[in-house]
């Protein structure tokens, strides 16, 4: 063996040792991860898939120096306060939390654990940061929603289904975002020739009779606008579009999947993919009050050709030629 490659084989195996020490010194963080959701959602399990894969291309792996505390809050209120406050509780050094209804109550829990959300509406009338560019607290993450889009919403219902001349819009009217949002919508409504009507969303019975007495008048259609719960009523919404024959615009890609006519919204796969980053900078020192709020930068439109069929449409080659997904 000549001299010079004695050197090198000794020094690597003499470097090797403290390579092995320093890893495994390296401290093993806690990430916690709030969902509104049941564990067998398709549509969060890939989020969560894409949050993961995130993570990994930052350096973090599971089990060498992160773990991570999935709670699948289900979407009922009680459970979702129940999991936030155990989760404060356990101080880990960032939360992944999607939407008001598990920010809210992360929140009330905390004001030091820091909290990134892949997916909230309007987190400044929310009251969940000061400012976008400032947030100022312990939470900060990404839109899922610019207010513009109402007024695109019915543009495409219009467009897909020309026979509606009224609309009803499903919102959340206890939220700052489900008023605004049926706002852009009315606003917009005249140049399209177009009557909406604001329907307040509540529990189950109170959604069922609102839609069925507004489609006893014909030429209607529906748009449900971005909130938590529209997403805890999905099924059933899709369920009762399908029963009284409303062509219907939905603000998220799981309500398509699930049946629906059409949506128009924010990737939600990107922004939990983005999200993943500002985990990644917390956990190497950033707060969360000086990440400001990103707007989302990427959107998706899905048609299902089958519950168009359903409803006798005949969908625009122009329309579906736009589409990023076409369910058949």
């Amino acid at each position: 063996m000549r001299r010079r490659e004695f050197i090198v084989l000794m020094g690597a195996a003499t470097a090797w040792p403290f390579a092995a020490r320093a890893q495994q010194r390296e401290r093993m963080r806690l990430i916690g991860v709030l969902l509104p959701a049941n564990a067998d959602d398709p549509e969060f399990q890939v989020r969560i898939a894409a949050f993961l894969q995130g993570l990994q291309q930052s350096g973090w792996t599971i089990g060498r120096n992160v773990r991570i505390d999935t709670r699948w809050a289900t979407i009922d209120a009680a459970e979702i306060r129940r999991h936030a406050a155990e989760l404060a509780a356990l101080a880990p050094d960032v939360i992944l939390a999607q939407g008001a209804s598990t920010v809210g109550p992360l929140l009330q829990a905390t004001r030091s654990v820091p909290i990134v959300f892949p997916v909230v509406a309007d987190p400044v009338a929310a009251g969940f940061v000061e400012s976008l560019a400032r947030p100022g607290g312990n939470a900060t993450g990404f839109m899922n929603l610019e207010y513009g889009m109402g007024g695109k919403w019915l543009e495409l219902l219009k467009e897909i289904a020309p026979g509606v001349m009224r609309v009803a819009v499903l919102r959340n009217a206890a939220t700052p975002s489900g008023v605004a949002q049926f706002g852009v919508i009315q606003a917009v409504a005249p140049s399209l020739r177009v009557e909406v009507r604001p329907v307040n969303m509540g529990d189950a019975g109170e959604i069922e009779r609102a839609v069925a007495a507004f489609a006893h008048s014909g030429n209607g259609g529906l748009i449900v606008t971005a909130s938590g719960l529209a997403q805890r009523h999905r099924d059933l919404i899709v369920t009762l579009a399908a029963r009284h024959k409303l062509p219907t615009v939905y603000f998220e890609r799981s309500f398509a999947a699930a049946g629906g006519l059409i949506s128009y919204g924010a990737d939600f796969i990107d922004q939990y993919r983005r999200a993943a980053g500002y985990v990644d900078r917390i956990l190497k020192g950033e707060k969360p009050a000086d990440l400001p709020v990103q707007v989302a930068t990427k959107y998706e439109l899905l048609i299902n050709l089958k519950t168009a069929k359903a409803l006798g449409l005949a969908v625009p080659q122009t329309l579906l030629a736009r589409a990023d997904e076409v369910i058949e």
